[in-house]
């Protein structure tokens, strides 16, 4: 198995509709225009921006949830 494979799959396949949601509401909130499939036309910066806010949105809903909250 290569690793771009690997990387494409989520740990828990029900999550990624979920995912794919949280990604598209944090690119509208950046006013990033990110649509369905390629996205070719964005740049490296735009992406990194949206796939860092989506860790840190996980970080805290992670916390929020240990806290019991």
């Amino acid at each position: 198995m290569n690793q771009n494979s690997s990387q494409q799959r989520a740990n828990v396949p029900e999550a990624r509709a979920a995912l794919d949601n949280m990604k598209f509401e944090i690119a509208r909130e950046l006013g990033i225009n990110l649509g369905p499939g390629y996205n070719g036309n964005l740049t490296s910066r735009e992406n990194g921006y949206v796939g860092g806010y989506m860790v840190k949105r996980l970080i805290e809903q992670a916390e929020k949830q240990m806290a019991g909250h």
